[in-house]
């Protein structure tokens, strides 16, 4: 049975966890001037606050210098800090290993003892053969390795462990939980003489008051919480949808009294619902308070929300640029991904369902990577997901998108070997005829089937979006799930056998899967995905794209052409370029006609056609379906829909919304892992109309960062890599006729549709800028000839 924790323990651990926080990151940034810092074992940053509950964990560091190619490393791991700071490898010391790994080094010392903690530490040597200083050291613990009883496999628990002398509750395998305490921003009576409290921006959280005096008149308070207030400074008591509003009543105590507002409990009514440890005072999300019956005034000191949030890192990215739209929107989905994961697993919002699902999970997990250097809590998402699946076809077709990503953003291939064979049933080719097709309405969803993708709930089938509209066939309007309008998120998609997006995620599926084999040396499974991926590559053109039009229809024998019957064949790669502009003129007729979140596979289409003008205007837009309209109603956190006109019980709380930080990060300005754990980085940019941006990107190897100004007659661009890592360089192209530049030097590189491509540039800052000139000028000057020809400059000296 898990204890229940005292008011001043629960406030002193979230002190305590923000205090560590903060220490450790000054001494791992502060280990010497040549010492490796980013330590994190098995992709946890902080794991002295967890416990890991394998005998052979991995190891990750960030090497010192700005400019190194790491070519060795010495691990050394102690059984105690003592002997680490003596330089006492007596668990194991590696050696110096003339290796440039430096992400997902595996552990190679004497067997780990369970239950046990233990301290690491680690050297590099650059490319100059120069050793550095040690890291500062880091402790782990582990845990239970096996015998363990749990109901799925992967299940993390809580886990009583000693720190400084004091028990406290931890998860396995990934950071905890804790709680922040904030103060609010503001206090002051209302017209009805009732205390108004608002804090910054709203957070899953409990309220913390303390009286210095009961009054004698009164017995009871009554506190009102909630996301959204009306005019006059209160709380809104009804403000639609599932907006969260909460009103409980506080018995007084006599004398000076620290009161913790008990929030009811949240009660599952979902299968894969998540619900808080006992030890733990239930969260609801709130910004504004409003407390009636309190005499006097309170003042800020007073009253705090303690905020419950996973593990987050404010500095681990940063983003700003010329668009204020912009930078707004990334600010609100920042804040989103920060307080969204407050259940320690990523949850479709925490209002009505706290349950999460494979979709708005992969969305969540692709944009937690732009903001925060974090690993653990995606990962054993997926893995809930696995074994605890939701309804749509669509969604389980995303999980192997979800194994992919981790897999580039962490180097690590141990997910997936353990959940190779899980995958495949993910593709769900089970449900395929003879041309490589598949289908949920033609008699292959049996039970034997759903068995083997763990699903063992009713009406498994497709989705396209949600919530979803009435098809263009039909007239009455059925779209239901809080939508009131004909086309719901859907564009009015007809729904067939064969159905377009289905079949696309499938594509994807197939060509993950073959990455994947690839990647485990798995010769003969790789060669049959590569075949049935081509198999469903010409099946699906043949049959699903309109020849007479240029686009897709939403399904075999279907006239009708939605929205997202051709954004994802564009974004997954099976659309000819041929058809490009055909699709991109229809996708551009169509505007925002999806959900907040699968808008993401939108942008990744218009992008990769070009439409990069269109695409910055579609983000920063200020109508009723956009992120500025969540801004502009009154959300601090990303909602469900786009207004409560399109989904009338929607949350203000749903992190799948939160597509723009990806946007900005992987599309405006172009960070992307062309190999796993980004060892190979790819910075193109596509900045439309902005003036200039600059952002701060984490990855695992450290920070990417990239400053770029776009003027009428040049783009300058400078770009930070991460020790250790190489990167291509693409510089947008904007004239016929230009010069090109490279840390000052005038460079040749290689014209690649609308950029100009500079190979393997290595770790550290540089500058780029291409800079507009005009046909057949030369200019003469000592020591140095520059001839222009063609669209490039070459430099002789």
């Amino acid at each position: 049975m898990v204890k229940k924790q005292s008011l001043q323990k629960i406030i002193r651990t979230g002190l305590i966890l923000l205090f560590t926080t903060g220490l450790y990151t000054s001494c791992s940034n502060s280990g010497g001037e040549s010492a490796p810092t980013g330590l994190m074992t098995d992709l946890l940053s902080e794991p002295e606050e967890a416990v890991v509950t394998t005998s052979q964990p991995r190891f990750t560091w960030i090497p010192a210098e700005e400019e190194a190619m790491q070519t060795g490393y010495q691990v050394i791991v102690a059984s105690s800090e003592e002997h680490l700071q003596n330089e006492k490898g007596d668990v194991w010391d590696s050696g110096k290993v003339d290796s440039e790994m430096s992400v997902s080094v595996p552990y190679g010392g004497k067997a780990l003892n369970e239950n046990s903690s233990y301290w690491w530490k680690v050297r590099t040597w650059n490319q100059e053969g120069v050793s550095g200083a040690y890291s500062q050291p880091q402790k782990f613990n582990t845990g239970v390795f096996s015998g363990v009883e749990r109901k799925w496999p992967g299940e993390s628990k809580w886990v009583e462990l000693e720190v400084d002398g004091e028990t406290e509750f931890v998860y396995e395998n990934r950071h905890s939980i804790r709680y922040h305490l904030v103060e609010p921003v503001s206090v002051e009576k209302n017209a009805d003489g009732n205390q108004f409290i608002t804090f910054k921006k709203a957070a899953f959280g409990a309220l913390k008051l303390t009286l210095d005096q009961a009054p004698e008149s009164i017995d009871s308070l009554v506190v009102h919480f909630g996301e959204d207030h009306t005019d006059g400074n209160r709380v809104n008591r009804n403000p639609g949808g599932s907006i969260i509003y909460n009103e409980l009543q506080v018995a007084l105590k006599p004398g000076k009294t620290e009161y913790l507002i008990q929030i009811p409990r949240f009660i599952s009514h979902y299968p894969n619902s998540q619900v808080l440890a006992e030890h733990m005072p239930e969260v609801t999300s709130f910004r504004y308070v409003e407390i009636e019956g309190l005499q006097g005034d309170l003042t800020t000191e007073q009253v705090q929300q303690l905020a419950l949030l996973y593990r987050f890192d404010e500095d681990a990215s940063d983003f700003q640029s010329s668009n204020e739209n912009l930078n707004q929107i990334w600010e609100l989905c920042k804040h989103t991904l920060k307080v969204t994961p407050f259940m320690g697993v990523y949850i479709d919002g925490g209002a009505r369902e706290r349950m999460p699902y494979e979709a708005d999970a992969y969305m969540q997990q692709v944009a937690h990577y732009c903001v925060d250097r974090e690993f653990a809590i995606q990962r054993y998402t997926t893995d809930f997901l696995i074994y605890n699946p939701s309804w749509p076809t669509e969604w389980h077709l995303h999980i192997v998108l979800m194994a992919w990503a981790d897999y580039m953003a962490t180097g690590d291939e141990r997910f997936l070997e353990k959940r190779y064979d899980e995958l495949k049933k993910k593709t769900l080719m089970a449900l395929a005829r003879e041309d490589g097709l598949i289908s949920t309405r033609t008699g292959f969803v049996t039970p034997e089937f759903l068995e083997s993708i763990h699903y063992d709930g009713r009406r498994f089938r497709d989705i396209v979006d949600w919530p979803q509209g009435t098809p263009a066939n039909e007239t009455e309007l059925t779209s239901g799930h809080g939508s009131v309008t004909l086309a719901g998120e859907t564009d009015r998609y007809v729904f067939s056998d064969i159905n377009t997006v289905v079949n696309a995620f499938h594509y994807r599926n197939l060509v993950l899967m073959e990455k994947i084999a690839g990647v485990l040396e798995k010769n003969e499974d790789e060669t049959f995905f590569k075949q049935r991926a081509t198999l469903v590559k010409s099946s699906f053109n043949e049959k699903l794209l309109n020849k007479e039009t240029g686009i897709y229809t939403d399904g075999e024998g279907v006239e009708h052409s939605a929205l997202h019957a051709n954004m994802f064949p564009v974004a997954f790669g099976l659309a000819p370029e041929s058809n490009y502009p055909e699709i991109r003129n229809f996708l551009i007729s169509r505007g925002m006609a999806s959900s907040p979140g699968m808008s993401m596979y939108l942008f990744d289409a218009l992008y990769k056609m070009g439409a990069e003008d269109y695409s910055l205007e579609l983000i920063t837009n200020e109508t009723d379906r956009s992120w500025m309209n969540m801004i502009r109603f009154g959300a601090t956190v990303t909602s469900e829909a786009w207004d409560l006109k399109y989904k009338q019980n929607m949350t203000w709380n749903h992190a799948w919304s939160a597509i723009p930080a990806y946007v900005i990060s992987r599309r405006i300005c172009g960070i992307e892992a062309l190999e796993p754990s980004f060892q190979k980085i790819q910075i193109k940019p596509h900045p439309g109309n902005l003036k200039w941006a600059k952002i701060k990107h984490p990855t695992i190897r450290g920070s990417v960062e990239v400053d770029f100004e776009n003027k009428t007659n040049a783009f300058s661009m400078n770009v930070t890599i991460p020790p250790n890592c190489q990167s291509d360089v693409y510089i947008p192209l904007k004239f016929s006729d230009y010069s090109l530049s490279f840390n000052g030097e005038a460079v040749q590189g290689k014209e690649v549709m609308n950029h100009v491509l500079v190979k393997d540039v290595g770790p550290g800052t540089h500058f780029f800028e291409i800079t507009k000139i005009k046909t057949k000028e030369y200019e003469l000057k000592e020591p140095q000839l520059v001839f222009y020809f063609s669209d490039y400059a070459t430099l002789i000296k």
